[in-house]
């Protein structure tokens, strides 16, 4: 089933050069192709609020599942770490897609990707970073890593807090069912997550954070709006 979405996608990249020669064309592609997946998956998408343009989304992380829903709601491409390339499956069409690929652990690589930011996030495409720097299980957000709001800083742009929140049957649990983190196997949590009935998901968008002159500053701010969000209704 999936394996023809992903099939059908792939064709469609080859055949139609607007899926491939812009930014926002491969930005397109991907939102078309992650909505097909999430159909034939039986997810709810729940958008609450609007994101403008040229602004940076920051959402919590929880694994790859985060970038098939977020991907569905408007035209954006992913920094994402060196070793999704690599990734079966996952790694092309996030390469397709795009995404800027960084190794988190070379500061010069963190200097490269920050430039490129600058030149192509303003191309009708917002960039989405998970500044926790890895996924987690979901029940809070680790501290958001400042590195990458440095060229906002630098042409004074802004950032939304995105939540994203999960919700599935009676019996599974997102921490394990739908997040991927730790040293979690992907195939057999790939295989897992398509036999599930149904997922929910209420992605909340936050308002901008900018006007500050450190990114330090503006990556806690985001941290708090995000964490205080996932935890509201919760305790």
């Amino acid at each position: 089933m999936l394996l023809l979405v992903a099939i059908q996608g792939l064709i469609e990249y080859a055949l139609f050069a607007r899926n491939r020669r812009t930014l926002q064309g491969k930005a397109r592609w991907l939102g078309t192709i992650c909505g097909r997946a999430l159909r034939r998956l039986n997810v709810r998408v729940i958008p609450e609020g609007s994101v403008p343009s040229d602004v940076m989304l920051t959402p919590n992380h929880l694994g790859y599942f985060d970038i098939l829903v977020l991907s569905l709601l408007q035209p954006v491409f992913f920094v994402a770490k060196s070793e999704v390339r690599s990734w079966p499956v996952f790694g092309l069409f996030a390469s397709f897609a795009g995404t800027l690929f960084i190794r988190r652990q070379n500061k010069s690589d963190l200097f490269r990707v920050g430039e490129q930011l600058k030149t192509v996030w303003r191309d009708g495409v917002n960039p989405v970073v998970f500044l926790e720097g890895t996924s987690t299980d979901g029940t809070d957000v680790r501290p958001f890593r400042a590195g990458l709001l440095e060229p906002l800083v630098q042409i004074g742009a802004g950032a939304i807090p995105v939540t994203l929140k999960y919700r599935v049957p009676e019996g599974y649990d997102t921490r394990l069912d739908v997040g991927w983190w730790g040293t979690m196997p992907l195939l057999p949590h790939v295989l897992y997550l398509i036999g599930m009935p149904w997922i929910e998901v209420t992605v909340k968008m936050g308002e901008i954070v900018s006007g500050s002159t450190d990114r330090k500053v503006m990556a806690a701010a985001l941290e708090t709006a995000v964490r205080a969000e996932l935890r509201d209704g919760t305790e």
